[in-house]
C-alpha cells in the first residue's frame, strides 16, 4: 500500500462514514441467511429422517454390509451338456451351453465363485427341464437368461442375502 503524500506521519486518517454500518448489516444477513439454512435442513431431517426409518423397519435385516459400488465383474461358467426334454418327435436332444454371468460387484463374483457348485446345479437343473423348440428362438433364449438370472439371484444360504446378478451372456449355444 502506498503512503498518500498529502497526508503526513503524524494525522490520522478516518474511514468514511457509514463503512461501520454496511459491514453490520452484512453480517447480520448472512447470519440470518445461515439460519435460515440451518433451519430449513433440521425440518428435511424431521419430516424426511422419520419416513426413511419407517422404511427402514419394514425391509428385512441385512446380514452383509452394503455392496460395494463399481463396475460390474464378468465371470466365465465352465460348459453345459445336457439332455433336453423329448419334444414331439421324441428323439433325443441335446444342449450345450457355455455363458458369462455379469454381477454387481468384486464381493458378488467371490460369492459366485466360492459357490460355482451350487450355480452349475441350479443351471443344470433349470436345463435340462427344457425342449430344444422352447430355445431355437431369440426369445426362447432371452426367456432362459431371465430364468437363469432369477435362479442364480436367489440366496445360496437359507434366509441369506440374494446375489446382484445382472446378466447372463452367452458364448455358445448348440442344439442337437
Amino acid at each position: 500500500m502506498k503512503a498518500n503524500p498529502k497526508v503526513k506521519a503524524d494525522q490520522k486518517v478516518e474511514a468514511p462514514a457509514g463503512g461501520g454500518s454496511k459491514k453490520l448489516i452484512i453480517i447480520i444477513v448472512a447470519v440470518v441467511l445461515l439460519l435460515a439454512a440451518a433451519g430449513g435442513g433440521a425440518a428435511w431431517f424431521f419430516m424426511h429422517g422419520k419416513a426413511d426409518a419407517h422404511e427402514e423397519e419394514d425391509k428385512p435385516v441385512k446380514k452383509k454390509s452394503a455392496k460395494k459400488a463399481g463396475p460390474s465383474e464378468y465371470i466365465p461358467v465352465e460348459p453345459f451338456t445336457v439332455n433336453l426334454q423329448p419334444g414331439e418327435a421324441g428323439a433325443d436332444q441335446y444342449l450345450q451351453l457355455a455363458f458369462t454371468l455379469e454381477v454387481g460387484s468384486l464381493e458378488e463374483a467371490d460369492n459366485i465363485k466360492k459357490n460355482m457348485a451350487k450355480v452349475r446345479n441350479r443351471v443344470l437343473l433349470l436345463l435340462s427341464s427344457k425342449k430344444a423348440a422352447d430355445l431355437s428362438t431369440p426369445e426362447g433364449k432371452v426367456e432362459l437368461s431371465k430364468e437363469i438370472v432369477a435362479q442364480l439371484s436367489e440366496p445360496f444360504e437359507p434366509r441369506g442375502d440374494k446375489q446382484d446378478v445382472i446378466d447372463v451372456l452367452f458364448t455358445s449355444f448348440i442344439i442337437q
